[in-house]
C-alpha cells in the first residue's frame, strides 16, 4: 500500500537572486535517492528570479502520472533525470513527471518563439512537470498554436497518443483494410490506436484481461472504433483461432503491438500473418518475451522494439509535428481524450496540503485505479 502523508517535507528553499523584485512563489514535488515513490517523494516550495534574456517563467495548467514517471523514481527507467541543486541548495534533487502543459506568464527580453499566455509543452526530456512555476530556457518548450483543446487534452498528448501514432505508422505497410492487433488494449496507448486506426481505416483485434464488468469495458472500446475485443484467455486458446481467421478472412494481420510481454505477448504474434511486425513498447507483466523459433524462421515475423523517449530525442522536430496532429484531431472531436482522475493543486494551498494532493493521486495511480493527473489552479 502506498504510503501517505509520511513523506510531504515542508522544507522551504529560495534559489536566485531578484533583478526587479517580483517573485514567483513556486512547488514542487521532489525526490533525492531512488526507491517507491511513496517513500522518496516530498514537497518543496521555492521562489523565481525572473527570467533572463532568453528564458521564460511557465506555470502548469496539467501534469499526468505516467508508468514511466514511477519507473524513474524507483531509479529503473533508462532515462534520468540528473540530481541537482537548483532547487533545493542543500539536497541534491530532480523534479517528478515528463508529461504536461505550461502557460507562459513571463518572458526574456530576447524571447520570440512564444509570449504570455502561450501554452507550452516540453521540448525536451526528463523536464519535471510535477512542480506549479518553471524557469527554463525559451527552446526548452514549444508553444501550442492549437488553443481550442483542453489542458487535460495538451497534458496527456504527448506519450500514449504519440507512441501508438507511430508504432501504425512506422513498422509495417498498413494500408486500409489490414488488421493489427494489440493487447492492452484498454489502456492509454491502446485506446489511442484503436481511434487512429479506425480513422486510417486499418482494422483492430483488441485483448484485454477478463473483469467482471467486461461487457461495460467492451461497449466502451467499441465506441470508439474496435472491430473485435477479446480476453487474455479467449487469445490464449487454439480452438479460437479458427475464430480469428474467420474475422480477418483474406485480409492480413499486419501488426501486433504489444505493451504486456509474456504469454500475452505470445499470443497476439501467433496471430500474425507471414511477414508481419511484432512492436514492443511496454512490459507491464514484467514477463520476458518468448516466441517459438518456427514463426521467425516459418511465418518471417519480424520483432522490435519502440521506445518514444529515444525517437523524440534524435527528432524533436518530428515528435512536434506527431503531436499537434493529435492536437488538431482532438480539437475536432475525432480523438477522445484519455480517461483520467483529475486532483486539484493550489497556489492558496498549505505546501503540506499541495504534497498530500499529489499523494493521493499517486497512491491511486499506484493501486490500480487509472491515470491520475494534476491541474493546478
Amino acid at each position: 500500500m502506498f504510503k501517505q502523508g509520511l513523506n510531504v517535507q515542508a522544507a522551504v528553499r529560495r534559489i536566485g537572486v531578484l533583478r526587479r523584485g517580483i517573485v514567483t512563489d513556486a512547488r514542487a514535488m521532489v525526490y533525492s535517492s531512488y526507491g517507491e515513490p511513496g517513500d522518496k517523494l516530498r514537497a518543496i516550495s521555492y521562489q523565481l528570479p525572473d527570467p533572463k534574456d532568453d528564458q521564460v517563467v511557465l506555470r502548469l495548467l496539467a501534469a499526468p502520472i505516467n508508468p514511466s514517471d514511477v519507473n524513474q523514481v524507483q531509479g529503473v527507467y533508462p532515462a534520468r533525470p540528473p540530481f541537482t541543486n537548483e532547487l533545493d541548495p542543500e539536497t541534491p534533487s530532480a523534479v517528478g513527471g515528463n508529461e504536461g502543459v505550461f502557460e507562459v506568464v513571463e518572458v526574456g527580453k530576447n524571447v520570440t518563439s512564444c509570449k504570455v499566455g502561450d501554452w507550452t509543452l516540453p521540448a525536451v526530456g526528463n523536464f519535471g512537470t510535477w512542480r506549479s512555476h518553471v524557469l527554463t530556457e525559451a527552446k526548452s518548450v514549444n508553444a501550442l498554436p492549437n488553443r481550442n483543446i483542453t489542458p487535460i487534452q495538451a497534458a496527456t498528448v504527448s506519450v500514449n497518443p504519440a507512441t501508438a501514432h507511430q508504432m501504425l505508422r512506422e513498422f509495417a505497410d498498413m494500408r486500409p483494410g489490414d488488421f493489427f492487433i494489440q493487447n492492452g488494449a484498454n489502456s492509454g496507448v491502446g485506446r489511442a490506436a484503436i481511434q487512429l486506426g479506425r480513422l486510417w481505416g486499418f482494422r483492430s483485434i483488441n485483448v484485454v484481461r477478463n473483469r467482471p464488468d467486461i461487457d461495460a469495458l467492451k461497449s466502451e472500446l467499441t465506441g470508439l472504433g474496435a472491430d473485435y475485443i477479446v480476453t487474455e484467455e479467449e487469445i490464449g486458446s487454439k480452438s479460437f483461432r479458427p475464430t480469428i481467421k474467420e474475422w480477418t478472412k483474406d485480409s492480413q494481420v499486419k501488426l501486433a503491438l504489444n505493451g504486456i510481454g509474456g504469454k500475452s505477448c505470445t499470443s497476439i504474434t501467433r496471430q500474425l500473418s507471414p511477414g508481419g511486425h511484432l512492436v514492443t513498447y511496454g512490459a507491464m507483466s514484467k514477463q520476458p518475451i518468448s516466441l517459438p523459433t518456427g514463426l521467425f524462421i516459418f511465418s518471417d515475423i519480424h520483432a522490435h522494439g519502440y521506445w518514444l523517449s529515444g525517437w523524440a530525442k534524435k527528432n524533436p522536430d518530428a515528435k512536434f509535428k506527431v503531436v499537434t496532429e493529435l492536437l488538431d484531431l482532438m480539437s475536432a472531436g475525432k480523438v477522445k481524450d484519455t480517461p483520467v482522475t483529475p486532483h486539484t493543486w493550489s497556489q492558496s494551498q498549505s505546501l503540506e496540503e499541495f504534497g498530500q494532493s499529489f499523494l493521493t493521486a499517486m497512491d491511486a495511480n499506484m493501486n490500480g485505479k487509472g491515470k491520475q493527473l494534476m491541474l493546478f489552479k
